[in-house]
Parts: structure tokens; C-alpha cells; sequence
């Protein structure tokens, strides 16, 4: 058995939690930008993964996405349910438990991302039944693909088709964002949606949740490095540079398109940034790390303005930041990797890959399309089947009444927000439609 490293043990346990964080981070970043009278059912969409996913990614989920492969590079086996077999394995140099604790963040946060295309208008209970399917059979199947390697035995886009994806560009953030579009399709838009206001309700809280996910970033972008070593430095130095650099890309934008800069593009040119970096952190330098966020924010930004001129509502832009975030940072991977940093990243098989750009040639770049071509239709496809099939038998989608009083009181029994007077007393709690419409702007 190897040996345990203890530094690369302690970097992974502390990049857990920094993940884990990012689930309530994300909920308050969600919160803050939803009408007020449905504040706790978007962040409650979140807050829930931490229960089902959890329970999922353990009993069965992990074994599929990094047991021993037994389908060509697609899926693994059953071999490690319930965490089976794992109590005494080393997974590189870290205890296999500890790698896999770190593996479920990633599966909690790309679930809770999926929450956001739809929010406003979702049943809870549906919502919890599609996590379990969707965990089983989309982001376990992905996840597989792209982070288990096995001596070339592993997942087929990462072993195989030798793909770079540092810490999850296609199972994690193209994933997030075509899920969510093809659900938005399935539910369809909400009631006034193009007509009424339906701007964020408290963008400090959406800045407070952007901040916490950018803390939380580095443990998702580093700690995918699984070890205290240059490829986690690298990781770390270019997720920064690129959430950076995706607000001014972001923000020049609105000034050209709006004329003004906005709170609420920052937080969001932020993420755009740091979404396109999580698959090329490892393989880019810091220069290529200015140009991935800058290009980011900027395309970022005009691509949640695509959902107007579609016809598909999607509530938070999830397919605008995190599908497209995600596609920028997979093909410009194509483009300037440098040998400088691939070099590090896998010396034993990519010994110094260049992009196009630095003179390496299109035969990285076609490598990173067929993969981003792959998590497109392949996370599209099967969860709009799953959200068709949820939708006709239990329903996806609250009724007419409770989407217009408010979906956290009729789902929830509570509101965000207590603004009658003091000292009144209403038994359960409500919010009058004038107070709720001033809030929701």
C-alpha cells in the first residue's frame, strides 16, 4: 500500500471544508438574487443536497464514479457501496475516505448549482427525488469520465481521449448548466416572467454568497492538486487571477452595453471567471490566466442576455454563467496551455503540451471539443428525460396559486422575512403583497 503523505493529507482536509462552505455560499448568492417571497425555497434547493446527496455519494455514488471501471472508460462498479473497501486504501497519497469526502463536495455543489434554472417555480419534494436520480445517473457517470485515472484503464475522456479538465469544467460546470437549461425547458417560464420586475431582491447577500464562493474556490481549484505541491500553487494563483479579471470583463461590458457598472454584474463577472478557470487552472499560466477571465466575464455577460430572444427562462443563469463559463474554459485550454504548466500537471503522460496559440498545433483543442460536445448532450439529454418523466408522474412545478402568493409560505410555512408590526401576532407567518412587491422591486 502507499504511504500516507501527511501534508498532502492535511492541504486535501482543509480544501474539503473550503468546498463544503461553498454550498451555503452558493445559497446565500442564490438567495440574494431571487424576489423576496421566495428567499428560503431557493436557498432550502441548496441547503437539501447537503442531506440527499451526501447520503447518495456514499451509499452508491461514489463506487460508481471511482470504482474500478467496467464499461470502457463510462462508468464503475458496485464494489465500493457504502464506502466498501476503502477504510484502509491510499488514493495517490491521501486516505481513499478523505479523497472521497472531497469528491462529494464537488457533487453537492454542482447539484445545488442545477437548482438555480429553476427556482421561483419548483416543488421541493420533486426536486428532492430528481437529486437522487440525477446524482446516480448523470454527475456519477460524468464524474468517472473526466476524474478517475486509472493507468490509462480510467474514465474515457480523462485516460483516453487525454483531455485537460483540472478540477471539473465539463462534470461540474457544463454539467450544472445544461441540467439546468433542460429542466427551465421542462417547467417553462414564471408567471409574468418578461413582464414583471423580477430583479434581486438583496444584492448584499449576493455579494456576500459571490465572496464565499470565491473563498471556497480556491479549495475546489487547488485542492483538486490532491496534494501540497506546484500544481495545487499554480491552481490557486490562476483562480485568483481569473475571478479578477472576469468583474473588469464583465463590468466593461455592461459599461459599453448599459452605460453603467453594477453590483450585481461584479459578483456575477467574478464567478464567470472562476468558472472558466476550474478546468484550466492547472494547464494555463497566469498570463493565460488574465486573458480565460477577462474573455469569460465578457462573453459570460452576453450570454444571460440570450434567454430573453430564446424564450427559456432560466432563473439564476446558470446555462448563461456556468455552461458557457464552462465551454470558455474547456476550448481556451485548447488555445494557450503552455508546456510550463502542463509539464507539471501530468509529466508521466502529457509531457508538455502546448495550445495553439503557443505553437502546439489544433490537436489539443479538437481533444477539448470533442469532450465539451460530449458533457453538452449527454448531461442535456438525459436530465431532460429524467425532468419530462418527474414532471408527468409527480409533477416539477408548484401550482398557479402558490408560484403567486409565494412559494416559500405555501411549501414551507415561513417567510424570510418578518415585517409585520412589532408586537403583532398572525399565527403563521406572512408577507403583505404590497411589502413583498417593494422588496422584489
Amino acid at each position: 500500500m502507499p504511504a500516507i503523505n501527511a501534508a498532502d493529507t492535511a492541504w486535501l482536509l482543509a480544501a474539503t471544508t473550503l468546498v463544503m462552505l461553498m454550498v451555503p455560499g452558493l445559497a446565500i448568492f442564490y438567495g440574494g438574487m431571487v424576489r423576496a417571497r421566495s428567499v428560503l425555497n431557493t436557498m432550502m434547493m441548496t441547503f437539501v443536497t447537503l442531506g440527499i446527496v451526501t447520503l447518495v455519494w456514499v451509499g452508491w455514488g461514489y463506487s460508481l464514479a471511482f470504482g474500478k471501471d467496467h464499461g470502457h472508460g463510462l462508468i464503475g462498479g458496485f464494489d465500493q457501496v457504502g464506502l466498501k473497501n476503502t477504510m484502509d486504501e491510499v488514493y495517490g497519497t491521501v486516505p481513499t475516505p478523505v479523497f472521497a469526502m472531497f469528491q462529494l463536495m464537488f457533487a453537492l455543489v454542482t447539484c445545488a448549482l442545477v437548482s438555480g434554472s429553476i427556482v421561483d417555480r419548483a416543488k421541493f419534494s420533486t426536486w428532492c427525488v430528481f437529486m437522487v436520480i440525477w446524482t446516480t445517473v448523470v454527475y456519477a457517470p460524468m464524474a468517472h469520465w473526466v476524474f478517475f485515472s486509472d493507468g490509462g484503464n480510467g474514465g474515457w475522456i480523462i485516460d483516453r481521449l487525454h483531455v485537460y479538465d483540472f478540477a471539473g469544467g465539463t462534470a461540474v460546470e457544463i454539467n450544472s448548466g445544461a441540467s439546468g437549461l433542460a429542466l427551465a425547458l421542462i417547467l417553462g417560464p414564471r408567471l409574468g416572467w418578461k413582464k414583471d420586475p423580477m430583479r434581486p431582491h438583496n444584492l448584499p447577500l449576493v455579494m456576500l454568497g459571490a465572496g464565499l464562493l470565491w473563498f471556497g474556490w480556491f479549495g475546489f481549484n487547488a485542492g483538486s492538486a490532491l496534494g501540497a505541491n506546484a500544481q495545487a500553487g499554480l491552481a490557486l494563483v490562476n483562480t485568483q487571477i481569473a475571478g479578477a479579471l472576469g468583474i473588469l470583463g464583465w463590468l466593461a461590458v455592461e459599461r459599453l452595453r448599459d452605460g453603467t457598472f453594477t453590483s450585481f454584474g461584479a459578483a456575477s463577472g467574478a464567478v464567470a471567471g472562476l468558472v472558466a478557470i476550474t478546468p484550466s487552472c492547472g494547464s494555463i499560466t497566469p498570463v493565460g490566466a488574465i486573458v480565460v477571465g477577462a474573455i469569460a466575464g465578457a462573453v459570460c455577460s452576453f450570454a444571460v442576455t440570450v434567454k430573453y430572444r430564446a424564450g427559456y427562462d432560466d432563473s439564476l443563469d446558470v446555462a448563461g454563467v456556468h455552461m458557457i463559463g464552462g465551454i470558455v474554459g474547456l476550448l481556451m485550454i485548447g488555445l494557450v496551455c503552455s508546456s510550463q504548466a502542463t509539464g507539471i500537471l501530468t509529466p508521466d503522460t502529457h509531457d508538455g503540451v502546448d495550445g495553439l496559440l503557443y505553437g502546439g498545433g489544433l490537436e489539443q483543442l479538437g481533444r477539448q471539443a470533442v469532450a465539451v460536445l460530449a458533457a453538452l448532450g449527454y448531461s442535456f439529454t438525459v436530465t431532460l428525460l429524467i425532468g419530462w418523466v418527474l414532471h408527468r408522474t409527480m409533477g416539477f412545478r408548484v401550482l398557479r396559486d402558490h408560484e403567486v402568493s409565494g412559494v416559500d409560505l405555501a411549501l414551507h410555512s415561513e417567510t424570510a422575512y418578518e415585517l409585520a408590526p412589532a408586537g403583532a401576532s398572525s399565527g403563521r407567518m406572512t408577507v403583505s403583497s404590497g411589502a413583498s412587491d417593494g422588496l422584489s422591486g
